[in-house]
């Protein structure tokens, strides 16, 4: 046997794959809250005595290289465990190939319903709270603002469909009378966010849900302020309390809307603070919730895999079932029912303060209160699936 071999079998190889040339604003903290995660874990002796590696490989957001990326890490790389995926898309090709090469995989930020509910298998599970949970969390606002007459803009692929179906239905069952006036599907990156502006303006709507992120969100800002769209129109906005998001805003952040995102600057908690101050040291720079999601992915697998006593595929689907793992945002738990986690967020109001967008008002959904009924998830996902 040689040196390199046996070397090779001290180490727990995560493969993770990402759209990080497309999505750098998340995904650039994202690949930081990994790394300070790993290191970490391996300065106090990594997992069953082995230290973690981690390989990261880039999808170019489309869902063939995607699974192509997802084959090389297993063929060539020879890694243990898959994670990682943006974009509900690629994360729904990749939950596919883990189902039909068996391999253990953890969806760290895709949030379509779908990898878990109506194309969950028992290979994969999912981190990031769901379309589901993050309009869940935004539906008791947007009912108090008592308004008939909703638009809606999202970008149009899995994610904001997604998102759009189940805000209706949602709103619907709390307000029966309510109508959506308006819908632009814009799509993914390509807006044309004068045109859209003005087709929302012209249906005279009394509210908006926004489901637009990334530089579609800023463009669809700017046309809207410019347009003088947004005065006195109430609005419920998922993500755009994020700070990879807002730090593009700047100044120009829409203040009043409600919005799920990450008050970093002001969340005070031992957990959260232990792990702020650990990142800011190593990196000099503050966490965006991208880099709570890399961080714990990291955190899940690593407790996963203890808890499973070795990487087989099979031990590790039955040790992240009802999986408890302590995180900055406090404890977490894998369901079994349908392998998502209930990793929360955070639900406030936008401001701007010293030219910078920030969450005001803001409180802390845990991701279990916001799930649906154990009958309807059996419903909609396979019998297969666990």
């Amino acid at each position: 046997m040689t040196a390199s071999s046996v070397w090779a079998q001290d180490v727990i190889k995560i493969g993770e794959l990402n759209s990080y040339k497309t999505q750098p604003a998340f995904l650039g903290p994202y690949k930081k809250g990994m790394e300070l995660a790993v290191e970490q874990i391996n300065a106090a002796g990594g997992v069953n005595g082995k230290s973690l590696e981690l390989i990261v490989r880039d999808d170019n957001s489309n869902p063939g290289d995607a699974v192509r990326a997802a084959d090389e890490l297993l063929a060539r790389d020879k890694v243990d465990v898959l994670t990682g995926t943006f974009l509900s898309h690629i994360g729904l090709a990749v939950t596919d190939f883990a189902k039909h090469k068996k391999v253990f995989f953890l969806a760290s930020e895709p949030l379509t319903d779908k990898i878990v509910w109506a194309d969950g298998n028992r290979y994969t599970y999912r981190l990031r709270n769901s379309t589901y949970m993050q309009v869940a969390m935004l539906i008791p606002a947007a009912v108090k603002m008592n308004k008939k007459r909703w638009a809606i803009v999202y970008p149009n692929y899995e994610y904001g469909q997604s998102a759009v179906a189940t805000f209706k239905t949602l709103l619907k069952q709390a307000q029966p009378d309510v109508e959506f006036v308006a819908e632009q599907a814009a799509p993914l990156g390509k807006i044309d966010a004068g045109s859209v502006v003005q087709a929302l303006a012209d249906a005279k709507p009394e509210a908006m849900f926004n489901v637009l992120f990334a530089t579609d969100l800023s463009k669809f800002v700017r046309a809207g302020t410019q347009r003088n769209f947004f005065k006195d129109l109430p609005v419920v906005s998922m993500l755009t309390g994020e700070p990879e998001y807002l730090d593009a805003l700047g100044a120009e952040t829409p203040v009043g809307w409600v919005v799920t995102g990450y008050p970093w600057y002001a969340i005070d908690t031992p957990e959260h603070n232990t792990f702020l101050k650990a990142y800011q040291d190593r990196y000099n720079d503050y966490p965006r919730l991208g880099t709570i999601v890399g961080y714990n992915a990291i955190l899940s697998l690593a407790a996963g895999i203890k808890k499973a006593g070795s990487t087989d595929t099979e031990a590790l689907i039955q040790a992240f079932k009802e999986l408890e793992v302590d995180t900055p945002f406090g404890r977490i738990v894998y369901r079994g029912i349908d392998h998502q986690s209930t990793m929360g967020a955070y639900v406030g109001t936008l401001d701007v303060k010293d030219g910078k967008g920030i969450m005001t008002n803001f409180h802390y959904v845990d991701g279990a209160t916001v799930q649906p009924t154990d009958e309807q998830v059996k419903q909609w996902r396979p019998a297969s699936a666990n």
